[in-house]
């Protein structure tokens, strides 16, 4: 007899609410001035979402500007000879990003020469998987599309799926399920709302000494006493192991966000 398939978690709407309020309050406080956050034009977004794949903010600042100004739009960058476009890349490494941008942009100009706005129609283009569709979908054009990378992931896994292994199938598919569910109603407060997951998991949430005291969602994180490398103080006393019902499960009618 075939098994069921594995229940997805379901957080609760009143949870979900006090979440993004703190969430939200934070980063408008914290929120560091990264040149990408001020355009929404899908090119630049584009750009720095490829760039930032496995490589520091700090390293890809400078890389960013010199590559933009050397491509400033699509256009420009299709009609590169691949060698100058790897030029303009050289020292970022994963060469395999600067292939599949260069491609993109000779395929998207072929076409309309417009970078589509929605999730499906991104992750048709060369290099574009998931996270990056539902980036370019929320920063370029305020789209209500949900984000999972690995800053995201690690904070709604210990926020609200502990249980689950993150980079098992079966856990991400969990992690895009919580992460659709916590979007705001509106695009606009999607991009913010996406900023500031990304943000907290840059900061705060670290995979290594996670800053758990200045959290802004520590109340109520499934995994506050057993995150390692969580430093302690004076008078911080482990709580008690919050109940489990508060992220409830439920049966899976379709397929899971992508």
């Amino acid at each position: 007899m075939p098994r069921s398939p594995a229940p997805l978690p379901v957080v609760p709407p009143e949870e979900g609410q006090r979440f993004r309020r703190r969430l939200h309050a934070w980063y408008r406080r914290h929120a560091r001035d990264l040149p990408w956050r001020r355009t929404r034009d899908p090119y630049r977004i584009l750009v720095s979402e490829l760039m930032l794949q496995q490589t520091q903010v700090s390293r890809v600042l400078d890389f960013y500007h010199r590559f933009l100004a050397r491509f400033p739009d699509l256009s420009s960058l299709a009609a590169a000879r691949p060698q100058r476009v790897r030029e303009a890349w050289a020292g970022l490494g994963y060469y395999a990003r600067a292939r599949n941008l260069h491609a993109l942009a000779r395929q998207v100009t072929a076409a309309d020469g417009a970078i589509p706005d929605t999730p499906e129609a991104l992750q048709a283009l060369p290099g574009v998987g998931a996270y990056t569709a539902g980036a370019v979908a929320s920063f370029a054009y305020e789209r209500r599309a949900a984000l999972v990378d690995t800053n995201v992931a690690r904070v709604l896994h210990r926020v609200f799926a502990p249980e689950v292994a993150p980079k098992s199938g079966r856990g991400l598919k969990a992690l895009w399920a919580i992460a659709e569910q916590l979007l705001p109603r509106t695009g606009r407060a999607s991009w913010t709302h996406n900023q500031a997951l990304m943000e907290l998991g840059a900061l705060v949430c670290t995979a290594r000494a996670p800053k758990c005291g200045a959290c802004p969602v520590r109340q109520g994180c499934r995994s506050v006493d057993a995150v390692p490398g969580r430093p302690r103080g004076p008078g911080d006393e482990p709580r008690a192991t919050p109940p489990r019902a508060g992220v409830r499960s439920r049966r899976r009618s379709g397929s899971p966000p992508a």
